[in-house]
This record gives structure tokens, C-alpha cells and sequence, in this order.
């Protein structure tokens, strides 16, 4: 924290590395739907860089803040998510098919090698540097810092491909309609 402070923006890219994942699972705890719990982890990031002024180390650590930001945050948009009744009509999409929303969208009911078309066809559409990164990622299992290392891409150059393909699959796939539900689709892991 100290360094980003200082200006030192690589900083931040540390701490995402570093914190990326406790603030996801604090977020999906709380808001249920991992579109959302990315959102909001993305949210909080930005947030932390933004208002990197105000930490003040005797207050507490970098550990304690962040997941304070990630508790608010993600409160925050699960009081959103249901103002917009987003999980009332999730509930009652768990009744009328019998199953949860993430398996009932995940294939459209189209079968196995119908999927993988889908899949195959939505990814041909992305620019070369997002499908490289999504698969390095997907199928690799390789980390944002990972990826900007082997391609010698810088790590923010990284994720922003990262980002805008899982967008861009997730607009192709649903088809641009479905903006609940597509935040469930295009996952990793």
C-alpha cells in the first residue's frame, strides 16, 4: 500500500495477485452468482486504487482493509441485485425446471457436441490476444501475471484482454438478451 501511495501503479497489480482471490470468495459468499462476485471484486480494486489516500496503516492492515471493502461492496450489490428482484426470479427459475440456474443455463439444452460448436464458433469471433488469453488462462490454468510473463504483455494489457473476451463470449453466447443469466456463463472455474 505504501508503494501505490507513492504512485508506483504496479503496485496495485501486487495486490491483485496477492488478495484477487480472498476478495472473490468474500463476494461470492455474499452475493451468491459469480458474475456478480467478480464485478464486485473488480469493483473493489478500483476502488482501493482510487482511494489509496486514505489508508492509514495504525488503522489496520492492508488485509483488514481490503476485505472490509470487499464486506461493503458486495453488500452493496446484493441490496442492488434485489431491488432488481434478481434473485427472486432466480428462485423461481429453480422451480419451474427442478435444478439450479447455473446447470439449467449453462448448455441452453443443446447437447454435448452442440456446446462445444457453440463454444468453438464464440471463441473464432474474439480478437487473437483475447482468445490467447482466455485459453492460456481456461485450459492452462496459467495466472493473469503468468500470461503477461510468457507473452511479454503487460499485466494490465492482460486482464483488460481477459476481461473483454469473457464479455464479448458472454454476448456472443447468450446472444446479448440474457444479461442475468450470461453473468453465470463464460466462467473458468
Amino acid at each position: 500500500m505504501a508503494c501505490l501511495q507513492q504512485g508506483q501503479r504496479d503496485a496495485l497489480a501486487v495486490l491483485f495477485d496477492r488478495y484477487q482471490r480472498l476478495v472473490l470468495s468474500i463476494a461470492l459468499k455474499i452475493v451468491r452468482d459469480p458474475g456478480e462476485a467478480e464485478d464486485v471484486t473488480q469493483t473493489v480494486f478500483l476502488d482501493i486504487y482510487r482511494a489509496v489516500a486514505q489508508f492509514d496503516p495504525r488503522k489496520g492492515n492492508t488485509k483488514v482493509w481490503l476485505m472490509q471493502y470487499a464486506y461493503h461492496r458486495a453488500i452493496n450489490r446484493r441490496q442492488q441485485l434485489q431491488g432488481r428482484e434478481f434473485y427472486k426470479n432466480t428462485e423461481l427459475h429453480e422451480e419451474e425446471l427442478g435444478t439450479r440456474p447455473v446447470e439449467a443455463h449453462a448448455t441452453f439444452g443443446l447437447s454435448s457436441p452442440e456446446t462445444k460448436e457453440l463454444v468453438r464458433q464464440s471463441m473464432a469471433a474474439l480478437s487473437d490476444a483475447q482468445k490467447s488469453v482466455i485459453e492460456m488462462a481456461c485450459y492452462e490454468g496459467l495466472s493473469m501475471r503468468e500470461i503477461a510473463e510468457r507473452t511479454g504483455d503487460s499485466f494490465v494489457n492482460v486482464r483488460h484482454h481477459y476481461y473483454r473476451g469473457l464479455q464479448k463470449l458472454r454476448s456472443l453466447i447468450s446472444g446479448g438478451t440474457d444479461e442475468k443469466s450470461s453473468t453465470q456463463r463464460g466462467k473458468c472455474a
